[in-house]
């Protein structure tokens, strides 16, 4: 367990061609609102659920999976949402922060009990906890709002009062650049000591004992990180649509992540993406044409990936290049 060889492995990622067609992919992206503004706002949705995803994926790379991380995407949402219904004019960058902090506290008080649980009871306590938050915010209508949430006011972007159309270009941006940021981020963390350790999990959790390292903290600390992931797409989320519901920690949204994760491809950071943007477009215009049978259709989809492509997306995309280039493999 190097980090050294790890750190070798994202230097030789950055040097392949393939390289190349995520910068291409990130450029045509920043360049919807200018090609495509009909699908801006349907992208801006799909970066935020991207980054839950992420998050969802970080415990994947632990061998975990999580069946309630919509917890930490409504908690910033909601926490964001209270801040801007009691201080209206909050700037924008107070309630990122704020609905991220939310996020860390909550994943701190759950990560420090579930940390201590693998496979399927860490899976279901991560429910159990999400389902709780859900209850909650139904039953105290008076300050949730219950099923029909909190509404969000347009906050202020660095002391200024935008219109509409400017803000969700300056949010659309925004999630551009913590897609990238948060994204390279987890990618170094990953190739860290501390990311290692997290991954041995998966691997050979007495090995880390042996070391004298504890596994519940090094689990702990990719549990924080998803937390903070999932916090960083909810809030983002939040002001997009411009409304928080309890919706927002249903299981159905857990699962969701959980899906785009497999989608995209289990473990990968880019996969998060790709998987939540192909996942927005394909539910979006399924439920327009064909309203009765997009969920089957949806299911489909992943079924064949699993069957045909178990890497997700992802290692569909690999291999094609990878075989166009002339070397083959699946381009793990």
């Amino acid at each position: 367990m190097s980090s050294t060889t790890e750190q070798r492995k994202v230097n030789a990622r950055m040097k392949n061609p393939l390289f190349l067609l995520w910068i291409i992919g990130i450029v045509a992206i920043a360049a919807v609102p200018f090609a495509m503004p009909s699908v801006q706002l349907l992208v801006s949705f799909a970066m935020a659920k991207g980054l839950g995803v992420l998050g969802v994926t970080v415990l994947l790379r632990a061998g975990q999976v999580s069946f309630g991380h919509a917890l930490y995407f409504g908690i910033s949402a909601y926490a964001g949402a209270f801040l801007m219904a009691s201080m209206p004019g909050t700037d924008f960058v107070i309630v990122l922060i704020a609905g991220t902090l939310g996020a860390v506290l909550a994943g701190l008080l759950v990560g420090l009990f579930v940390v201590r649980y693998r496979g399927i009871f860490f899976g279901m306590l991560n429910l159990a906890f999400s389902m709780i938050f859900w209850s909650i915010l139904e039953k105290f209508y008076h300050y949730t709002g219950g099923a029909d949430g909190i509404r969000l006011p347009r906050p202020m972007v660095l002391g200024n009062t935008l219109d509409h159309v400017q803000f969700e270009l300056v949010l659309f941006y925004t999630a551009v650049v913590l897609m990238v940021a948060l994204g390279w981020f987890t990618t170094r963390w990953f190739a860290s000591p501390v990311g290692q350790l997290f991954q041995t999990i998966k691997t050979n959790e007495t090995r880390l004992e042996y070391l004298g390292v504890s596994p519940r903290h090094a689990l702990l600390s990719g549990y924080l990180l998803s937390a903070v992931l999932c916090g960083v797409g909810g809030v983002m989320m939040g002001m997009a649509q411009g409304v928080v519901t309890p919706e927002y920690v249903w299981w159905v949204r857990s699962a969701e992540m959980v899906f785009i994760a497999v989608l995209g491809g289990a473990g990968s950071v880019q996969g998060a993406f790709l998987g939540a943007l192909i996942y927005e477009f394909v539910r979006t215009y399924a439920s327009v044409y064909a309203g009765d049978i997009w969920q089957m259709i949806l299911g489909g989809f992943l079924l064949i990936i699993i069957l045909f492509a178990p890497g997700g997306l992802i290692a569909i995309l690999n291999s094609l290049f990878n075989r166009g280039s002339g070397k083959g493999g699946t381009g793990k």
